[in-house]
């Protein structure tokens, strides 16, 4: 997979800590760029958000058509047929952006994967199996690939925020719940959360986001 293009925003000068943050099926990385002001991150906190640009693909689901994705969809029930080649493709591109920032001088311990939907389903899948230690992982309204490798001893202990809609109808609230149950089981500590809302996001969210940012960031 070619490098991906990206949205940056730093909240301040020599960023000492990076929020590489996936977007879901059908947007781009424009969808969370202006999320960064409510999250009212403290001034102390110079962080640098990346917001990459899915490759557009075919989506089997939508009869081929093509748009932004980071791997296809071949049914209704999500989790079945699960386009491994395609999560891994994605989860190595995101790898070569965490190898970047750590060339420009962050460490890997001051790097957070964030996704929505599709984009917290590669988060998850790449940090999970990531070699070097990363600060967190935060996944949003979705769900872990069958095909993500547990136990990998650089991150067992990584914080992980998941968050889900209890109304939500693309992502089913269960995929989310069966996730965290088995991540847990698996050794993993889940910071679990949910709101009453459909495949989106609420300002609660935000606010509980922002605080588990702050605390991971300045741990």
């Amino acid at each position: 997979m070619p490098e991906l293009d990206a949205i940056e925003i730093e909240t301040g000068a020599s960023p000492d800590a990076a929020v590489i943050w996936l977007h879901g099926l059908g947007a781009n990385g424009n969808d969370f760029a202006p999320i960064i002001p409510q999250l009212h991150l403290p001034p102390e906190l110079s962080v640098r958000f990346i917001f990459p640009h899915a490759p557009v693909r075919p989506i089997s689901i939508n009869q081929g058509y093509q748009m932004p994705g980071w791997y296809d969809i071949a049914s209704l029930n999500i989790v079945d047929d699960e386009d491994e080649a395609g999560i891994s493709q994605s989860s190595e591109a995101i790898r070569a952006i965490c190898h970047h920032q750590q060339v420009l001088g962050i460490a890997s311990n001051r790097i957070i994967l964030a996704g929505f939907s599709q984009g917290g389903a590669i988060a998850l899948h790449c940090g999970l199996s990531h070699p070097d230690p990363l600060a967190g992982i935060m996944a949003l309204s979705t769900y872990l690939p069958r095909c993500t490798p547990l136990h990998g001893r650089a991150n067992q202990n990584i914080d992980i925020f998941m968050a889900h809609g209890q109304q939500d109808d693309v992502v089913a609230p269960d995929y989310g719940r069966l996730s965290r149950e088995h991540l847990e089981k698996s050794g993993y500590s889940v910071n679990w959360h949910e709101y009453a809302m459909q495949h989106s996001v609420c300002l609660e969210e935000i606010h509980d986001i922002s605080e588990w940012l702050i605390k991971v960031l300045e741990a």
